[in-house]
């Protein structure tokens, strides 16, 4: 055998173990055919603005925390006692939105929203799956100092 031939051969067999090792590294079923990430969705503790008893400033989950690289679910709602206008651009900018979901109808955006927003009582359902982990702040606008805010995590 030539010298050029073994360093081949030999370059072969190390890169095949290499490529090995990675595949054996990756959960089951990953890999070139990876499974659909936006499908087994999560839901998330779901987001609710103001409450029945006409306190239009409770929110009783403020924090939410998700790992990235999965699929979620999340429904933020309004109990309709004002306008909210739910702001969270840090966050919408570092996940991949799958759609958004407003009385059984979807929007399927080519980027992320920078709010969305309630003027009557009503749930949009958000369906994403995070791609940058963080801490991200989410408020309603002009209601802050009220207590209408919270934070986003993905680890």
């Amino acid at each position: 055998m030539r010298d050029g031939h073994r360093r081949r051969i030999g370059t072969g067999l190390i890169l095949a173990t290499l490529l090995g090792a990675a595949a054996a590294l990756l959960p089951a079923g990953t890999g070139a055919r990876a499974g659909d990430l936006a499908k087994g969705r999560q839901d998330l503790p779901e987001i609710v603005l103001g409450d029945t008893n006409g306190n239009d400033f409770a929110v009783p989950v403020k924090e939410i925390t998700m790992e990235g690289g999965k699929s979620y679910r999340l429904n933020v709602t309004s109990n309709g006692g004002k306008e909210y206008k739910f702001m969270a651009p840090e966050f919408f900018r570092n996940i991949w939105m799958n759609q958004i979901v407003i009385n059984h109808l979807e929007i399927h955006p080519y980027g992320a929203p920078h709010h969305i927003e309630f003027d009557d009582a009503g749930t949009i359902a958000l369906e994403f799956v995070p791609i940058r982990t963080g801490t991200f702040e989410w408020w309603i606008e002009g209601l802050k100092d009220k207590g209408m805010h919270g934070t986003l995590t993905v680890k």
